[in-house]
């Protein structure tokens, strides 16, 4: 992408919707009489439809503002609006709301119920919202058909790869059609060819329209991004447009072990 793309993919963003404007944030952790400050004085602004991706060494603080982002958790001091909602006047029962139909939550770990069908998986957000059955299967299946899993709606989780777990897990995020993607460490759990297609997932739904934050503490995995929020020590030390990288797909594991077995044989003597 070019220069000129870059300054014109900001300007496509900056003219969106607020979907995420936070003030003065911080959160402290009281631990009788130890105060840790996790966040200080956060002013951070996303759009509608920004890929940003959120960077930080461990203890930095990017957990804490992904919690906070996702409602998981509550600041200390300072504002955080979603979708020009004030979390701040929220309780808990309106909190659980918010989380169900505004966020999509994408974890390491995948979080799928074992003994449940990728389709039962996926219905889980809409079970919790009080849709009807009719209703769930046909969203939920349209979710899976998005991740290119329509076909695998009746396996388990251990019948599926760790990247077909992943795929539920974004699915799963995307049925409630939420306001933003938040995922963290998304690709922690698997392998280079299984993250680059999982990472060719979310570009492909932000450039469907889906706002997408993913929390990682990888260069790689932040390259895909078009927007990269730096956190140290609680603060935000660095908000940057770049240019997005998509690598090329690393070989597939047959191509490496057959590249390996080559590489071993002898060679022929002339």
């Amino acid at each position: 992408m070019s220069e000129q793309a870059v300054a014109e993919s900001g300007q496509t963003a900056s003219s969106q919707p607020v979907i995420i404007d936070c003030k003065g944030l911080g959160k402290t952790y009281v631990s009788g009489k130890l105060e840790v400050h996790a966040l200080r004085d956060v002013d951070l602004q996303v759009m509608r439809n920004e890929f940003v991706a959120i960077m930080g060494p461990s203890g930095s603080g990017k957990s804490t503002l992904m919690n906070l982002l996702g409602c998981l958790d509550t600041p200390s001091f300072g504002s955080y609006r979603l979708n020009q909602t004030e979390s701040a006047n929220l309780d808990d029962d309106e909190l659980a709301a918010v989380r169900n139909q505004e966020i999509g939550f994408v974890f390491q770990t995948f979080n799928l119920l074992a003994r449940a069908t990728a389709l039962h998986n996926v219905e889980l957000p809409l079970i919790y919202a009080g849709m009807s059955s009719r209703k769930r299967h046909e969203r939920a299946m349209n979710a899976l058909e998005r991740v290119n899993l329509g076909h695998r709606w009746d396996h388990r989780p251990n019948e599926l790869s760790g990247g077909e777990r992943q795929r539920v897990a974004v699915a799963r995020a995307l049925v409630n059609n939420p306001a933003i993607v938040l995922a963290d460490e998304p690709t922690g759990n698997l392998d280079s060819r299984t993250s680059y297609e999982i990472m060719n997932l979310f570009v492909g739904l932000h450039k469907a329209g889906q706002t997408i934050i993913i929390v990682t503490h990888e260069d790689a995995i932040a390259r895909y991004a078009h927007r990269v929020v730096r956190v140290l020590d609680g603060n935000i030390v660095e908000d940057k447009r770049q240019t997005p990288v998509t690598p090329p797909p690393p070989p597939a594991k047959d191509e490496e072990h057959e590249a390996h077995d080559r590489s071993d044989m002898p060679k022929a003597d002339k």
